[in-house]
């Protein structure tokens, strides 16, 4: 997946801008990205502070760790099994 370029402090201070009033459209301009990105943002970032933030990140990475030890694992389980079956 593309790492954004905009941190999580960033984002969050994006999406305090428009629940402040400011116009999306605005906030998209001032920052340089498109209304979709924005709203794409807003939906996984809205009503985070920044240690919110950091915490789904942390979890996410451990999720991701997660997910390639079992795959590595039922890799191995496949393998195996096809070993002794040859036999």
């Amino acid at each position: 997946m593309r790492k954004s370029r905009f941190t999580e402090a960033q984002i969050i201070g994006m999406i305090k801008e428009q629940e402040a009033g400011l116009p999306t459209v605005e906030v998209c301009r001032r920052h340089g990205l498109s209304p979709a990105t924005f709203y794409k943002l807003k939906s996984k970032y809205g009503g985070m502070e920044v240690s919110d933030a950091a915490k789904l990140k942390t979890l996410d990475d451990e999720n991701a760790k997660h997910k390639r030890l079992l795959a590595d694992t039922m890799l191995d389980n496949v393998v195996l099994k096809d070993l002794l079956g040859k036999n």
